[in-house]
């Protein structure tokens, strides 16, 4: 990784899948929070319109009526959910595309034509919720995935719904069924271990999302506003306190910034996104040595991820440098042949070296790997595209 292109090399924590945090097995004391905010910093702030909880879990009239009238041909509870979750699948395949950034709440998700895995959650808890069922957030603790956006590495994590029926007064249940509701169900990610979050912890999610699209369009006080909600939800959410620090860096308040990304580190030691923001911070203000050092661990943990190299591979194709970018490609690929992103990845290097017989054979192996239709249309796309050449 080159040490001058440490404002590009952030790593900013969202849940364009969902969110991600390591998971913790000891209680660990976190000192009070407050004074790591810097309100003074970014005036304006408190005039910020930020939705409330009430506000995100919203549906209107058209929205219960869906839910009454997929409910009503039935009694059974089992069967009632069944309806439910089936119908929830239909009209999201039929009406809306997933997209990564946007980030709604579960009313305009019902009714808009794009949304991501964790809008698309909310919606469902929402409707779940109007039924009478029992819903649960869950987290998949999956390892460090990355996709870019803006110039910059955006952290991605996982989480999904699971609905229960409630008990019933006098009724015996031999199998009281449950769903596990996923809108983003790669198989990769069955086998890895998962938690129920609370609605007060999605919340704080939601709110930290807001705030990383907020930055990426460099609207920072907006960023501001959103990334301290977050944080007085749910205080010790570590990737909102490392987005904290990564804004406070980059509007150069740099003790602010370092105490953002050490008090992430108190909560989750293990935190590689911390550590990494950490080091760039060190090196933007002279202190090389201790930046080394925390990158060497970082990329001795980071190495064996193919996502790291994908990511690694796209910092080096919006540079312009093919060769280093198909390098990178090729050690993902080595490391897992299972991941579209790594085909798309040199599909596209491929292309800009000119082997377009080598480019069009990638993009077909994307397209075979790709886990939703939005990407495999996308890569069919780009077949179609090298076709008319």
């Amino acid at each position: 990784m080159q040490p001058l292109s440490f404002i590009q090399n952030v790593f900013i924590s969202i849940i364009a899948g969902s969110f991600l945090m390591a998971c913790q097995s000891s209680i660990i004391k976190i000192p009070p929070s407050e004074h790591l905010l810097y309100d003074q910093g970014f005036t304006g702030f408190s005039e910020v319109s930020i939705q409330s909880e009430k506000q995100i879990f919203y549906l209107d009239d058209t929205a219960k009526a869906f839910v009454a009238s997929t409910l009503e041909p039935m009694n059974n509870k089992n069967a009632q959910m069944e309806a439910l979750v089936k119908a929830i699948f239909d009209r999201s395949k039929l009406n809306l595309l997933y997209q990564g950034d946007a980030n709604t709440n579960a009313n305009d998700t019902f009714h808009f034509q794009a949304a991501n895995c964790l809008s698309l959650s909310i919606m469902t808890y929402a409707l779940a919720s109007e039924a009478g069922f029992n819903a649960y957030f869950q987290e998949i603790m999956i390892p460090e995935y990355w996709t870019r956006r803006a110039g910059f590495s955006l952290l991605n994590g996982h989480i999904n719904i699971k609905i229960l029926a409630p008990r019933q007064v006098d009724v015996f249940v031999i199998n009281n069924r449950s769903y596990q509701v996923d809108f983003d169900p790669q198989p990769l990610r069955y086998g890895f271990p998962k938690k129920v979050v609370t609605k007060q912890a999605v919340l704080s999610m939601f709110y930290n999302n807001k705030g990383a699209d907020a930055f990426l369009k460099k609207d920072f006080v907006t960023a501001y506003a959103y990334f301290r909600e977050a944080l007085i939800v749910k205080p010790n959410f570590d990737s909102a306190w490392v987005n904290l620090g990564i804004l406070f860096r980059l509007s150069e308040y740099f003790p602010q910034a370092e105490k953002a990304y050490q008090h992430a580190l108190v909560i989750n030691p293990d935190s590689l996104t911390a550590l990494e923001n950490l080091a760039y911070l060190y090196t933007f203000t002279g202190r090389i040595e201790e930046a080394e050092k925390i990158l060497a661990k970082v990329y001795a943990q980071r190495n064996n991820n193919p996502y790291y190299h994908v990511n690694l591979g796209e910092q080096e194709m919006e540079q312009k440098r093919w060769d280093q970018a198909l390098t990178h490609f090729r050690r993902a690929l080595a490391l897992d042949k299972g991941k579209h992103e790594v085909y798309f990845g040199l599909a596209r290097a491929y292309y800009e070296i000119g082997e377009l017989q080598q480019s069009e054979r990638y993009f077909k192996q994307a397209k075979n790997k790709a886990s939703n239709k939005h990407d495999a249309d996308k890569y069919q796309s780009k077949l179609e595209f090298l076709s008319n050449l």
